[in-house]
């Protein structure tokens, strides 16, 4: 606890000399008429009502230069014995096991001037995931840390400048979070952040399946599969974002740093080397009358010390090494690029449709996110409004997960990945279905029950099905 005051005091302390060094540069503008645009954005989502309030334990101001927030997510899970003929180094455990994780964060801010602010977000994780998160592709809680061995002390998560540029006078009513304390934005802007911050805050987001929460929890639902974002094994990066904003469309690049090993918690500063592009057009429409949908195009290049599936095979082939083995090559640099779709489309008020699309190469390995290099989801969400209780959510979804050819011989021959791995593979795509339900219980505390069902886990016919309840709770400050 006193090394996280700590933490916090010193992100406090930057936050105040920053806003003496730019208070004297900070040019304010004029307010102008706030236009219902994004309002009717926010009716049409059909997952958060808009005449809902944001609901938290403690109040928090619409007006003040100064943001401080926190969230807590304890996520309980658990599986009963299941059919495994054999496993690996990287197997499910076939055994009935449980597992809790808990993530809780402190969110800090200061609004410099009407188009300049800086953010902060402290967190602290602990617990562990089902077989500590090895042996799924799409694996069952996206809070997890993929590596038990990492420090148990809080960490920035986040670190970031946000600088509006207006490229209009007309103005958007915007609802103030812990990522932008603007109330107000041009219609036509560019933002530019800087710092550290996961791609995920930004790339691929969705109305409906994005946010482990409130909704769902698999990290192939709430997430493109087969997007390997930039990350560390944390899920955050160093880079540069830059975003264009219309009325109707908008367009971001962001420019982040690679893990220097798989999964790693170190990141490669060494651009030449090692970096990652990453380009999402979003455009907005009517498909129903009144009921504006968003699809988004994504795609992304990684350059990275990564390893190719196909010459692991061929080393093991030759007798070069006793295993396929896709970390022995000398340091280099390879390239992986692949590709997304990410729609929704709200029916009525309260219920909506949602899926995600996405390819990747699957010649070079799975090095950031997951072992998934085709990814296709579909699904339903919705709101407690249809029975008067508008902040509750719900919704259901199938995503199915699969591998290059390249990747599938890999495993079959006993390699291992960083996250899977059973010793051999009697391929079949991975599949899922999960189901929550959301409560809202009093103020910021909301209590969530889910069911996953996954078949061939790891992509291997031989072992599962696996059946995952989960129990969730989630406060709000």
């Amino acid at each position: 606890m006193k090394r996280f005051l700590h933490h916090w005091l010193a992100l406090c302390l930057l936050s105040a000399v920053a806003a003496g060094v730019c208070a004297s540069a900070a040019q304010a503008q004029e307010p102008a008429a706030v236009s219902s645009a994004q309002t009717e954005d926010a009716a049409s989502a059909g997952n958060a009502p808009a005449d809902e309030p944001s609901a938290t334990i403690f109040p928090h101001s619409e007006t003040s230069r100064w943001w401080i927030s926190g969230q807590a997510n304890l996520i309980s899970q658990w599986h009963p014995a299941f059919p495994a003929p054999y496993s690996g180094l990287n197997s499910l455990s076939p055994q009935a096991q449980n597992a809790t994780s808990r993530v809780l964060t402190l969110y800090t801010g200061i609004q410099l001037s009407r188009t300049a602010e800086l953010l902060c977000a402290v967190q602290e994780t602990g617990g562990h995931g089902l077989g500590e998160a090895l042996g799924l592709a799409g694996f069952t809680n996206l809070d997890v840390v993929r590596n038990p061995t990492l420090s148990k002390a809080p960490y920035v998560a986040r670190l970031m400048w946000h600088q509006v540029f207006a490229l209009s006078h007309e103005k958007l009513a915007a609802e103030r979070t812990p990522l932008s304390l603007f109330r107000e934005l041009p219609v036509r802007r560019l933002e530019l952040r800087f710092g550290k911050f996961g791609l995920a805050d930004f790339f691929d987001l969705n109305s409906y399946g994005t946010d482990s929460n409130f909704q769902f929890m698999n990290w192939t639902v709430d997430n493109n599969g087969a997007y390997d974002y930039a990350a560390d094994t944390r899920g955050y990066t160093f880079g540069a974002m830059l975003e264009y904003h219309d009325r109707r469309w908008a367009v971001r690049f962001a420019e982040g740093l690679m893990p220097k090993v798989a999964n790693g918690i170190h990141l490669d500063a060494d651009l030449a080397r090692a970096r990652s592009e990453n380009v999402e057009f979003e455009l907005h429409g009517s498909l129903l009358p009144r009921r504006r949908g968003v699809l988004r195009l994504l795609s992304y290049v990684n350059h990275a010390n990564m390893g190719s599936y196909r010459e692991a095979v061929d080393n093991f082939l030759a007798g070069r090494t006793p295993v396929p083995d896709i970390t022995a090559h000398p340091l280099r640099t390879t390239v992986k690029y692949g590709f997304g779709v990410n729609f929704e489309q709200p029916l009525n008020d309260w219920l909506g449709v949602f899926g995600r699309w996405g390819w990747s190469e699957g010649r070079h390995e799975s090095y950031a996110y997951t072992e998934v290099d085709q990814t296709l989801l579909a699904g339903l969400g919705a709101n407690g409004k249809r029975w008067r209780r508008g902040l509750d959510r719900a919704g259901v979804a199938f995503v199915s997960n699969g591998i290059s050819r390249d990747h599938q011989q890999y495993l079959a021959l006993g390699g291992s990945g960083f996250l899977l791995g059973d010793g051999s593979l009697n391929y079949g795509r991975e599949q899922i279905v999960e189901v929550y339900y959301t409560a809202h219980l009093w103020r910021g505390v909301f209590a969530s029950a889910g069911l996953q069902h996954v078949n061939n886990p790891g992509y291997n016919r031989d072992r599962g099905p696996v059946l995952v309840p989960s129990l969730r709770l989630h406060l709000k400050f």
